[in-house]
């Protein structure tokens, strides 16, 4: 058993595996891979809004937040206005731009092939048990 397993949720270990995903990230498509990052993506698409905000939306740290939007950042995904002490954070369209080109890029012929051929073998087994 690892030493954080030992731990009360309350210590520092709480966001150890937040800690090692955020490090050394930075193309868009590995930024948005991560589960938390890909849904504060979504609530920013909605409308800006500030890390205490997002951090509210979430049961990690506010800490973690940070972190994840320092990824966001660096993959060029959203960015941030500072007002007053409070940082605004918003999507980047350019951002978006560029993850939709890396997905059409993965997105190839064989993947649609692959798709084509588990719905037929989906039907063909639905068929066969009706």
């Amino acid at each position: 058993m690892g030493f954080c397993r030992a731990r009360r949720a309350a210590d520092p270990c709480q966001n150890t595996l937040v800690a090692a995903n955020v490090f050394l990230v930075t193309d868009p498509l590995s930024a948005a891979a991560e589960p938390n990052r890909r849904r504060i993506l979504q609530l920013l698409a909605s409308q800006p809004r500030t890390v205490s905000e997002v951090a509210a939306e979430f049961t990690v740290t506010r800490s973690a937040i940070s972190q994840h939007l320092l990824v966001l950042a660096d993959a060029g995904l959203v960015e941030a206005e500072k007002v007053g002490r409070q940082r605004i954070y918003r999507v980047l369209p350019s951002g978006l731009h560029r993850l939709q080109a890396e997905i059409n890029r993965f997105w190839t012929d064989e993947l649609d092939s692959l798709v084509a051929d588990a719905h037929a073998q989906h039907t063909h087994t639905t068929r066969r048990r009706s």
